[in-house]
């Protein structure tokens, strides 16, 4: 896998709580296939951390009387994300450590009115690698903004699902267009994990702020 500078992992939007998909109340579709990638995200995550690759959490969250929800009921979707729903939480077994950051959103975009930017500025940033949900929407939107805002984008296909199969496809080609190496797959980055260093800037600065510290 091509990666240039730092690295960060953005896991977008893997939510659900511990409340079984068939009880959940957020009228979002997904394609199926989300227990087969389970065991690769969470194998994804502890790797990246083990290589010192900095790893940030996405989670979208809405008012219960949907006052910040915007326009996103105009589409497929109904309500979803609610504020206070067991469902709206991370998915079980998916806990950020203290010192990651947990971005929480009001639209599609991890990029959008939220602190997602200065996060990566800190980390000096290069290359950002997106796994979670959705692939069309929420996954697709924030590779657009980083994109946009001259990130290097690496989505891991097979730790992504979509609305659908075929909305899933779109997605994943509509990124290709904008990055021609933007695709790679899980077993790829663990090859790269194999032999990378953590990112420089973000050792350095882990042993920095202990500086003049009393003993």
């Amino acid at each position: 896998m091509n990666v240039a500078g730092n690295a960060v992992l953005i896991v977008v939007d893997i939510q659900g709580g511990d409340v079984e998909q068939s009880a959940s109340r957020t009228e979002i579709p997904h394609m199926a296939g989300r227990a087969e990638r389970t065991p690769r995200v969470r194998e994804l995550i502890r790797r990246t951390r083990e290589q010192g690759i900095p790893v940030v959490w996405i989670q979208e969250v809405h008012k219960p009387n949907l006052v910040d929800i915007g326009r996103e009921l105009d589409g497929a979707e109904g309500p979803h994300c609610i504020e206070g729903w067991p469902e709206t939480e991370l998915s079980k077994g998916l806990e950020p450590r203290p010192d990651e950051f947990l971005i929480r959103k009001r639209r599609y975009s991890a990029f959008f009115g939220t602190e997602l930017e200065i996060v990566l500025k800190a980390y000096r940033a290069e290359t950002v690698i997106l796994i979670g949900g959705l692939t069309d929407v929420c996954v697709h939107y924030t590779a657009v903004d980083a994109h946009q805002h001259d990130y290097r984008v690496r989505v891991v296909t097979d730790c992504v699902g979509g609305s659908t199969q075929e909305a899933h496809d779109a997605a994943l080609r509509a990124v290709h267009y904008l990055q021609r190496d933007a695709l790679v797959e899980q077993a790829e980055v663990l090859r790269w994990l194999e032999s990378a260093d953590p990112n420089p800037e973000v050792a350095r600065a882990d042993r920095t702020h202990l500086v003049g510290r009393p003993a």
